[in-house]
């Protein structure tokens, strides 16, 4: 048999207008489930608006300032799990490189949430849940290492601005595709962007720690 007709392969009508649909609707999507913030929510459900106390940040490091532990392990898995979630959506929709798409979209409705004013986090712990879901090794690995910076260094921020760094290096030793290596690194230079005071901060050695 011959090779058919490379227009046979392309998109019917009705499978165009769908993805053109889907696609924009999933980011819509992304980013409304990317704005619900569970420090937030976990801090409210204790009388607590987590964005007048400690830092001012709901991210898991002033959770656990100011509610601790428990709280902030809360706030880790909800935020993890939304990163899952998120990417998972976007693999169904449109594959797995636009799960990277609709995964940079959640991370900035965490940092800029409609749900909250605007006022959010810094998304790492929704970039780190999308990278497990999307690069399971890849993702994984760099939940460990930010886990293991934290308690030996009592840093967030270096654990985060450290797993940042590594992502897109990561899935490239991996295997990965230049387009979901490309899209990785954009999740990553966002949330480092969402860290610049950290870094002015650190270079003037008063960043607090997890523990303050």
């Amino acid at each position: 048999m011959g090779r058919p007709p490379p227009w046979s392969a392309a998109p019917s009508y009705t499978e165009f207008v769908t993805s053109a649909i889907a696609i924009p609707l999933s980011i819509l999507l992304a980013y409304l489930l990317g704005s619900v913030s569970f420090g937030v929510l976990v801090a409210n459900s204790r009388g607590i608006d987590i964005r007048r106390e400690g830092s001012g940040n709901p991210g898991v490091s002033n959770i656990m300032r100011v509610l601790g532990m428990k709280a902030a392990a809360l706030v880790l898995v909800g935020d993890g799990v939304k990163g899952v979630a998120v990417a998972a959506i976007g693999v169904a929709v449109g594959g797995p490189v636009f799960g990277y798409v609709a995964l940079l979209a959640a991370v900035v409705g965490h940092s800029f949430p409609i749900w909250h004013k605007f006022d959010g986090g810094k998304s790492v712990a929704a970039a780190i849940g999308g990278f497990i879901y999307l690069a399971p090794g890849v993702g994984f690995a760099l939940a460990v290492v930010w886990l293991s910076i934290v308690v030996g260094l009592k840093k967030a921020s270096i654990a985060s601005l450290t797993v940042m760094a590594a992502v897109a290096p990561a899935l490239w030793l991996t295997g990965r595709t230049r387009a979901e290596v490309i899209w990785a690194a954009a999740i990553a230079l966002f949330v480092v962007f969402r860290h610049a005071g950290n870094i002015r901060r650190l270079a003037t050695s008063s960043e607090r720690s997890v523990s303050e």
